[in-house]
């Protein structure tokens, strides 16, 4: 029987895709937001597809910070685009 992929939206595209494709972002206890690559950091977590275009749509229209349920810093924004300028030049 095959497992369960576990499915989840992306902030940008708002298309449900495999949680693997997808890097999350995360507002963990302490209200202090960081990029989890691995997907278990615990926190509250949204998630952003491996595309700068998604990326961008994420940040003009604040879903990342709605999703989240706090304001996000340019720098973890910075951080984000260049993690995904990364998986895009290596794919």
């Amino acid at each position: 029987m095959q497992k369960k992929i576990p499915m989840r939206m992306c902030t940008g595209c708002r298309e449900r895709k495999p949680k693997r494709e997808l890097i999350r972002v995360v507002r963990d206890p302490d209200g202090e937001i960081t990029i989890d690559l691995r997907g278990k950091k615990s926190g509250r977590g949204a998630y952003i597809c491996k595309k700068l275009e998604c990326f961008l749509k994420a940040k003009k229209s604040k879903a990342l910070e709605r999703a989240l349920e706090c304001a996000i810093d340019e720098e973890i924004f910075e951080r984000l685009e260049y993690e995904i300028d990364l998986v895009e030049e290596y794919e």
